[in-house]
């Protein structure tokens, strides 16, 4: 950790899903502290949200902040697909009080932070050996599904930002076109994520029933139907978990084959973590080694879950350090000439 970083006092880091946003605090060291989750529900704004955060650590000057939220992320306003805030970027910044407000994709800041990772912060799930100089895939099911990719450059690793998540979902199995045909009753356009998702695991559910012509079962939450399937007591609630690691294994495999990612395909998001050792012996790796003509390809590539509990606000440190560094933001008596910069970012 370079010894000049956060010299002009802590920063604000958060990472922003569909549910929950998750707070922190960067000190002088670089060190990451003061982690908290707030429900976004129990908010009007970001901002709100945000205030209610700091307002734990009166009398620290923060400046800087860098916002990883699960959303693109294009010009100064942003409008969540998963959550109804929406917000100015430059308005957000002036009523927190920040010279800068640094905000990027969720699984940006998270493939900002893999570079980062040991082995203590990873699952290998099947076989598959890392090129070292290989493009990286990350993908990852939340309240939404997330990817990206991880591109080698002469001055380290550019993010490739990605909204593959919402490309047409491809069923690959008489029961994945039965889903597929449920869902079609009630969407227009399904989408990867509309399956491989927390709200996806509600939904699989409602359609393995109406295919097996069995009883609905009562509303049940995402974080209950991963809890009966991994206890065995409920078999549809296993066949749920079952889809969903199915499915998910095709969408590695085509973001594999589409990035070229011979340095090997990430995990992250909320879902799969939890799964544990269960996700090593479910179908998703036999799906993701299951390519045709590209079996042989998809065979040589790693898949690894990411167990750090809080990666992408590591992410967004780094990519708020690089920004800093690259932007040299001026005093606050000088705000007027600082304009917000949104690009994609190189770490």
């Amino acid at each position: 950790m370079e010894p000049e970083r956060c010299r002009d006092g802590a920063r604000l880091l958060a990472d922003i899903g569909g549910t929950n946003a998750r707070f922190a605090i960067e000190r002088a060291d670089g060190s990451i502290e003061a982690i908290a989750t707030l429900p976004c529900s129990g908010h009007a704004s970001l901002a709100d949200a945000a205030r209610a955060y700091l307002s734990r650590h009166a009398g620290l000057p923060v400046r800087h902040a860098a916002i990883a939220i699960a959303n693109p992320v294009e010009g100064d306003f942003v409008k969540m697909t998963n959550h109804d805030w929406q917000f100015s970027i430059a308005e957000t910044r002036d009523a927190l009080g920040l010279d800068t407000l640094l905000v990027v994709n969720d699984f940006a800041a998270l493939a900002a932070a893999v570079p980062g990772l040991g082995a203590a912060d990873l699952m290998a799930v099947g076989p598959g050996q890392v090129c070292g100089d290989g493009v990286i895939g990350l993908l990852g099911a939340g309240t939404g599904l997330g990817m990206a990719g991880l591109i080698p450059s002469a001055d380290g690793w550019t993010v490739l930002q990605s909204e593959g998540g919402h490309v047409a979902f491809s069923p690959s199995d008489e029961r994945e076109q039965a889903i597929l045909d449920f869902c079609w009753s009630r969407f227009d356009h399904v989408s990867a994520e509309r399956l491989m998702s927390g709200p996806g695991l509600s939904l699989i559910l409602e359609a393995l029933a109406a295919w097996r012509r069995l009883p609905v079962p009562a509303a049940l939450a995402p974080a209950d139907i991963v809890e009966r399937g991994l206890a065995g007591t409920d078999p549809l609630c296993a066949e749920v978990l079952e889809c969903f690691c199915g499915m998910l294994g095709t969408a590695a495999a085509n973001l594999a084959v589409t990035l070229c990612a011979r340095g090997g395909i990430y995990i992250g998001g909320g879902i799969v973590p939890r799964l544990g050792d269960w996700f090593a012996r479910s179908p998703f790796r036999a799906r993701f080694e299951s390519k045709g003509r590209f079996s042989a390809f998809t065979a040589r590539i790693p898949t690894l879950v990411i167990t750090a509990p809080y990666p992408a606000l590591a992410g967004a440190a780094s990519m708020l350090d690089r920004h800093l560094a690259r932007s040299r933001v001026p005093a606050r008596s000088h705000h007027a000439q600082h304009k917000t910069e949104l690009r994609h970012a190189a770490i």
